[in-house]
């Protein structure tokens, strides 16, 4: 019986009494040589592209005489609700400097709470509303500057003219205001 020990071959040493048979010599195998290993030819360095340019916005499909006369709009419902801002913050300084202390009256007929307060609250919500809507139509008026009056922010698409005619300001297209498509 042979058994392998490295690279060499040992016969072990046959048991007492048993026959000698004589087994061919182990051959040898060549270690296979390894393949030469090819050379790679060296990449080249990519060429610098230039720097992406950003997507222009797309151009206002609507004709020129359409949009000058939404701009005009604008203006005037900026107009209106700057008017309305400053009357109501004003009628709220007025009822502070009229508020006295005993003001407040807690009868049938005029119900509790301070009616003044409450006014004043009501009259500061709505200035609020007011100016919150005078920066949304600073928004619509910056974009005829651009030229992308009447482009949906979300999907580059014309925004429709009827709802563009109703609400002047509109950022985008109803489908994307009311969390249908392409809302996150």
């Amino acid at each position: 019986m042979a058994t392998r020990v490295g690279a060499a071959t040992k016969k072990a040493a046959p048991a007492k009494g048993a026959a000698k048979t004589k087994k061919a010599p182990a051959k040898k195998v060549p270690a296979k040589k390894a393949a030469p290993a090819k050379k790679v030819p060296a990449k080249k360095a990519p060429a610098k592209k230039a720097p992406a340019k950003k997507a222009a916005p797309a151009k206002s499909p609507f004709g020129a005489k359409w949009l000058t006369a939404q701009e005009e709009l604008l203006q005037q419902e900026r107009a209106t609700y700057l008017h309305q801002a400053e009357s109501l913050e004003a009628e709220a300084r007025d009822l502070v400097a009229d508020f006295q202390g005993g003001d407040t009256q807690f009868d049938e007929e005029s119900g509790e709470g301070d009616t003044l307060s409450m006014e004043r609250e009501r009259d500061l919500t709505l200035s609020a509303s007011a100016r919150a809507a005078i920066e949304e139509i600073d928004h619509a008026l910056a974009k005829f500057a651009l030229g992308t009056y009447g482009i949906c922010e979300h999907s580059g698409l014309a925004i429709p003219k009827e709802r563009l005619e109703a609400i002047p300001w509109a950022r985008e297209r109803v489908e994307y205001k009311v969390g249908g498509f392409g809302r996150r």
